[in-house]
């Protein structure tokens, strides 16, 4: 979880006067972690802290409270969970968000700011150290949302639509997604998706970050196995191939051909996703989603041992 600006500036351009409400601490059982948001403007909200009663009270005050607020769920709201939390509440516009422009971490808290807080926020800015959502000794500290997963998504057919839809809200998702004319895409693209439009998408593979995870799912089988094969010389932190059995044993016939050694073609994952959802667009999104989600790109290929190209040999 992270400060979300981008989706921040963007509510407040639409609405004017926009709070934010996130979970600054929980104790015992809670129904969402810290740094849990939603944005709540006149008329309308983003987002979610879950909880039902929580939220709908959190709502309801967004605008005309601000500060930090504990609620016991048990005895305030009649919530089963047994925990407590705290909500931070901070009303933002135009002026509030020239103030967060180019900050990497920001905190807020009551009096001076406390030594261990300025050494914390200090290291992550200077030294790129990694920062969970957190209160430190009355003060809440919280990262700005960094896109730090590369995905780059081949194909705007079907799946291809259905997976950004499921990916792009993630502010920690970076999209490219790339097809073979603007016609291809949608009219109206996610906020923050890159779309490249590439009469030879192998030429725009040199272009994409070694760590960056590949989803292959084109309307050509040969435009596939050619992004296989570019990927293969290219590098990446996962790779990722929709199809069928019967594929993936042709794919790997060929790109053994092609001098590639087993060891490197079974770091494709193929087939992606789960089967057992499904072969609706929306369920391989999801599958899809989840497995991005999950895996370390450091360990590519870790969560597809038993159907990646490997499991043909």
């Amino acid at each position: 979880m992270a400060f979300d600006l981008d989706s921040l500036r963007a509510a407040v351009t639409a609405h004017g006067r926009v709070a934010r409400v996130v979970i600054a601490d929980v104790q015992g059982s809670s129904p969402r972690e810290v740094g849990a948001a939603m944005l709540v403007w006149d008329g309308g909200q983003s987002g979610t802290i879950g909880g039902g009663a929580l939220e709908y009270q959190a709502a309801a005050q967004a605008l005309d409270r601000t500060g930090f607020s504990r609620h016991p769920l048990g005895p305030e709201l009649g919530q089963c969970c047994g925990g407590a939390v705290t909500l931070l509440t901070e009303v933002h516009n135009a002026q509030t968000l020239g103030a967060l422009d180019g900050e990497t971490v920001v905190a807020r808290g009551a009096g001076d700011m406390p030594l261990a807080v300025k050494r914390m926020t200090t290291c992550a800015r200077n030294q790129g150290v990694d920062l969970r959502p957190r209160m430190v000794q009355g003060w809440f500290v919280e990262p700005m949302a960094q896109a730090t997963r590369p995905v780059w998504i081949w194909g705007a057919g079907h799946v291809g639509r259905a997976l950004v839809d499921v990916l792009a809200p993630i502010p920690e998702v970076e999209i490219t997604w790339v097809d073979t004319a603007p016609s291809r895409f949608p009219d109206d693209l996610p906020k923050g998706v890159n779309a490249l439009p590439a009469s030879d998408p192998l030429l725009v593979v040199r272009h994409a970050p070694q760590d960056a995870a590949h989803i292959i799912l084109t309307y050509s089988h040969a435009l596939d196995l050619g992004l296989c094969d570019a990927l293969l010389h290219h590098g990446f932190g996962f790779a990722g191939l929709i199809g069928s059995d019967t594929k993936k044993a042709r794919f790997m016939s060929r790109l053994r051909k092609m001098g590639h050694s087993d060891a490197q073609i079974s770091r494709i994952c193929c087939p992606i996703g789960q089967k057992s959802l499904g072969k609706h667009p929306q369920t391989i999104a999801v599958g899809v989603a989840a497995q991005l989600l999950t895996l370390s790109l450091t360990n590519a290929g870790a969560l597809c041992p038993t159907t990646s190209f490997a499991s043909q040999a």
